[in-house]
């Protein structure tokens, strides 16, 4: 009965790690429209583990903005959900419209 319990605590401790892996992940970008030339900086929600800059992220960021006629130019950064509010101001309409 011991070992059990045990082993129930030990998928508890290693379940709660996986939950706390996957955390939310952000980046915020630059996109432009040419005829007549617009850009705009936003701000995106991205599924990607580890929440790290990667080819995926500048693949997702593309792929979403272009749906609404932008094209990326640039990945800024790659952030957890601590670093949200303090761009939120700055993207705008952009802030997590993509």
């Amino acid at each position: 009965m011991k070992r059990i319990v045990i082993y129930l605590c030990a998928g508890l401790v290693s379940l709660s790690a996986t939950q706390a892996a996957y955390a939310d992940c952000f980046a915020d970008y630059k996109a432009k429209q040419e005829s007549p030339l617009r850009l705009h900086y936003g701000v995106i929600e991205v599924d990607v583990q580890p929440c790290r800059m990667s080819p995926a992220v500048s693949d997702t960021v593309a792929r979403r903005v272009a749906a609404g006629g932008w094209m990326l130019l640039q990945v800024e950064s790659v952030f957890d959900e601590t670093g949200l509010e303090a761009k939120k101001r700055d993207a705008g309409e952009f802030y997590l419209r993509y």
